[in-house]
């Protein structure tokens, strides 16, 4: 894709078609008295702060632009606590456990959803979040599934599970075997993953990122809630536990410190690592792959946790995340693309053009699109994924 004029067309690609605004119809010649509509409430004149200035944030690791919460203390005065989680799986254990000490939580749709539902995130303060504009409407259609009316999610950053490799290690173990034509086979198939256990497979140690690929990859929904199909995924991964090194949360250092030539990871984690590899010098290429079958497609939201302390410092977080150049930096420096259409214009050609970040228009209509477990599948996926984990 060429510079941010392509990034404006993906960004039309996931715009939903909008209706004709109609025309109006003609007064009559002498109408009756209507009663005026109600004015919409004024939004306020600035952020709006709790008493405390106080924000606690509690997000993925190596997922914020650098300086981006000490410029936010600067300018509002507030105090940022920001903890990280490795996994969903830990984030909704908190908050169903309550009690959280968090204002801002950042739970992928996979979760939000039933979070949602189950009274755990309060609705967004919309009237204090003027730079809600700045969204890409198709972008937010996208979250309707996972959250209604887009009354408690707020995109923070979107990207796909997918395979990622250092191809210099790659290309040696596999010696003169050529590459699959699809690269799931690189970690799902024996036939591959008996050579690269040699220089190392790493897997994202959590069952909601594992078992949905698993799935898709055996011909199975990718968001199934059927214990047999979990059996099924779980002995397709069976016959390759042997070869896998690692479960990892903390990808970005192993693929760039080379305890693993492939992985299943994180789009923009797997760039960040070939970013950080050059920085320390390493002359091996890291790259990003785009299955011919799909990679998985998700985003990141941030929320406000049902117990927050303070609401209005987290919609102020949120309204500041919101800013144009905030936006941007997410893409130029994290490498996950944003939902941020006013941002679009700012973004790095070299990050525009990238077609890992910003992926085209035909590769995207192959993603496995974001949907949601029960509670009794996540525990039977979990069951399975441990298993497999355990190599029983």
């Amino acid at each position: 894709m060429k510079k941010h004029v392509l990034v404006l067309a993906i960004s039309a690609m996931l715009l939903a078609a909008c209706g004709k605004k109609e025309e109006p119809v003609a007064a009559p010649a002498e109408p009756a008295p209507v009663a005026a509509a109600p004015a919409a409430p004024a939004a306020p004149a600035g952020p709006v702060y709790d008493d405390e200035k106080v924000l606690n944030i509690y997000n993925w690791p190596d997922y914020v632009p650098e300086g981006m919460i000490a410029a936010f203390e600067k300018e509002s005065g507030i105090k940022v606590n920001y903890d990280t989680f490795e996994t969903n799986e830990a984030l909704h254990a908190k908050l169903v456990a309550g009690n959280t000490g968090y204002d801002i939580v950042v739970p992928g749709t996979v979760f939000a959803k039933g979070q949602i539902e189950g009274g755990l995130l309060q609705p967004l303060k919309k009237e204090q979040m003027p730079n809600l504009a700045n969204l890409d409407p198709g972008f937010m259609q996208t979250l309707v599934t996972a959250d209604p009316g887009n009354n408690h999610l707020v995109p923070w950053g979107w990207g796909f599970t997918t395979v990622g490799i250092n191809k210099t290690k790659v290309e040696k173990a596999l010696g003169g075997m050529a590459m699959p034509e699809n690269a799931w086979d690189l970690v799902f198939k024996p036939e591959y993953t008996s050579k690269l256990k040699s220089c190392g497979i790493a897997y994202l140690d959590s069952p909601t990122e594992i078992i949905p690929v698993a799935l898709h990859y055996i011909g199975k929904d990718a968001y199934s809630n059927d214990p047999a199909d979990y059996k099924a995924a779980g002995e397709m991964l069976g016959q390759v536990r042997k070869d896998v090194r690692l479960f990892s949360s903390t990808m970005i250092d192993d693929i760039a410190g080379g305890k693993a030539c492939a992985v299943i990871g994180w789009s923009g984690d797997i760039n960040i690592a070939a970013g950080r590899a050059k920085e320390n010098g390493s002359k091996d290429e890291i790259e990003a792959l785009l299955p011919i079958s799909g990679a998985l497609l998700f985003a990141d939201t941030m929320a406000v946790t049902k117990d927050a302390k303070h609401p209005n410092n987290a919609a102020a977080f949120i309204d500041f995340f919101l800013r144009p150049e905030n936006a941007a930096a997410m893409a130029n420096e994290m490498g996950y693309p944003t939902g941020n259409k006013a941002g679009l214009a700012q973004v790095k050609p070299e990050i525009a053009s990238n077609k890992t970040i910003f992926v085209e228009a035909d590769y995207f209509a192959k993603m496995i699109p974001p949907s949601s477990f029960t509670n009794e599948a996540r525990e039977a996926m979990a069951n399975v994924y441990n298993g497999f984990k355990k190599g029983k």
